[in-house]
C-alpha cells in the first residue's frame, strides 16, 4: 500500500467549561492526572521538557513543549526515540464564556503505511478517550480511569 498523504489523527469535543479553566487543565499536573496519566515531571511551558509517567504500565516518556499560547494552544512533541517522534496540537476556542471547544491533531508518524495508519488510528482513539475523560472530570468532577482501563 502507497499513501499519498500521510494521514494526521484529529479529535474534537466540546467541554462544558470556560476557556481558561480547560486550558489550565491540560498544562497544570496537578490537574491533567485527573484524567489522563499518573504523574509529570512539571508544568507545561514552552520550550521546556517534561516527563509524562503511566505507572500501571511503568512507561514515562519526554514532552518537549514547542510552544504555549495562553487559553488557545498548546504544540508538544513526544516520542519513544528520535526515530518515532510525532507533534500533538491542542487548540482550544471559547464558544460562550462558559463553553470551550478542544481540538487535538496529532502528526509526523512514520514507517511503512501500514504502520502509519495503524498509529494515526491508534492516536485518535487514545486522545479520544483523553478528551472524553477531560469532559467527565471538568464538568462532573468524575475520574474515569478510562485511559488506563483502555489496556
Amino acid at each position: 500500500m502507497e499513501l499519498k498523504n500521510v494521514p494526521v489523527a484529529k479529535t474534537e469535543l466540546l467541554i462544558r467549561k470556560p476557556v481558561a479553566q480547560v486550558f489550565e487543565a491540560f498544562i497544570d499536573p496537578e490537574m491533567i492526572t485527573k484524567f489522563w496519566f499518573d504523574r509529570s515531571s512539571g508544568r507545561l511551558e514552552s520550550g521546556q521538557t517534561v516527563q509524562w509517567h503511566w505507572d500501571l504500565f511503568d512507561m514515562a516518556i519526554d514532552v518537549r513543549v514547542k510552544a504555549i499560547e495562553a487559553n488557545q494552544r498548546i504544540l508538544i512533541e513526544w516520542g519513544t526515540d528520535a526515530a518515532n517522534v510525532t507533534t500533538v496540537e491542542w487548540t482550544f476556542t471559547a464558544r460562550t464564556d462558559e463553553t470551550t471547544y478542544v481540538s487535538i491533531l496529532v502528526g509526523g508518524f512514520s514507517g511503512d503505511a501500514d504502520k502509519i495508519v495503524s498509529q494515526a488510528l491508534d492516536s485518535m482513539g487514545g486522545f479520544s478517550l483523553v478528551l472524553a475523560a477531560a469532559k467527565a472530570w471538568l464538568e462532573h468532577g468524575i475520574q474515569l480511569n478510562i485511559v488506563a482501563d483502555r489496556f
